[in-house]
């Protein structure tokens, strides 16, 4: 598949009610956003069964419905996180067992109205006691069966992803990263790069809050069904740090005329190996913010000052990577 460099991100979508929802939104704008996107370029979608426990990929086959088939989006979405419908605040359990994907798959295949699942991501490695080799083993399984066309997984450690090269590997990694979180910087992007598996990454904005638009009072006022009210880097002492690296993103918006959120997606992109980004949005509006970053190529100068300042705020964890490359 040749995917645009910036995705549209399905998770906020999903709402509330459930344990790592954004709170309560408007599903006509979440459909107007994503057909936005499309009409925008973007010719893929990342969602998950998880993302409002089924809302999100409804939605998703609501936005694409009438759309004819040259012109549809790939559409991504994951498995392996079962939720518990008597009660819904419930985090997830991490669930690898073959007979729960399988019945995981069909039902995606329903919420999202397709014959077969362009990217199929087991969303976190299991807790149940699978071993990764069974439960990667299953995706294949699923692409020989002709339900998914690419096996993926998402948050897997370099030594995860050894244990699902036993069962024949993966062709996508889907993991964190932003300027605030770079851990996969040091090992696991190069593995990826170095092993033939293309990289999406998500929350390249820190959901939010590398956007341009927050501050301590917009944390203040999330409701209280908004995961990030609780996140360490939306609050003191880290989002002082975070918020001040903000403003130097600012200053390289500036000079390309663009906007912060760009800048702040483009920072991911310029890293090698990482194919494409995953950006979400609630309304169409947000995702204007945002568009540029495919196209936005930051200098090395851009890059060393990023890190320089990333250096001397200490904000967020992780190599200053690419930066150490410019």
């Amino acid at each position: 598949m040749e995917i645009t460099r910036v995705g549209f991100g399905a998770w906020a979508i999903g709402g509330a009610g459930w344990a790592f929802g954004w709170g309560a939104q408007d599903d006509a704008e979440a459909v107007a956003a994503i057909r936005h996107a499309v009409a925008a370029g973007i010719n893929w979608i990342d969602t998950a069964a998880v993302y409002g426990l089924g809302h999100s990929e409804e939605l998703v086959a609501r936005a694409l419905a009438d759309l004819p088939a040259a012109e549809r989006p790939y559409v991504f979405t994951k498995c392996g996180l079962v939720w518990d419908d008597a009660d819904r605040s419930v985090p997830p359990a991490r669930v690898g067992a073959p007979a729960s994907i399988r019945t995981e798959v069909d039902a995606s295949l329903r919420r999202l109205g397709v014959d077969r699942i362009d990217l199929y991501q087991l969303h976190w490695p299991p807790q149940d006691g699978t071993p990764i080799a069974d439960a990667v083993g299953t995706l294949h399984e699923l692409r020989a069966a002709g339900k998914i066309r690419s096996v993926g997984v998402s948050n897997f450690s370099v030594d995860q992803l050894e244990q699902a090269a036993a069962a024949g590997g993966v062709d996508v990694l889907q993991p964190p990263f932003s300027l605030i979180d770079r851990a996969v910087a040091g090992e696991i992007l190069p593995y990826a790069a170095a092993h033939g598996i293309g990289t999406i990454v998500y929350s390249p904005m820190q959901s939010g809050l590398l956007s341009g638009r927050w501050s301590a009072t917009r944390t203040a006022e999330l409701p209280a069904d908004d995961w990030r009210r609780g996140a360490p880097e939306f609050n003191p002492p880290a989002l002082a740090r975070n918020l001040a690296l903000v403003e130097v993103l600012a200053e390289v918006a500036r000079r390309h005329a663009t906007t912060v959120a760009a800048v702040a997606v483009a920072w991911t992109l310029a890293s090698p190996g990482v194919s494409g980004a995953i950006v979400g949005a609630r309304r169409p509006d947000q995702l204007d913010g945002w568009l540029p970053a495919g196209s936005l190529t930051l200098t090395g100068a851009d890059l060393a000052e990023i890190a320089a300042a990333a250096e001397r705020l200490s904000a967020g964890r992780g190599p200053l990577h690419p930066a150490g490359d410019a």
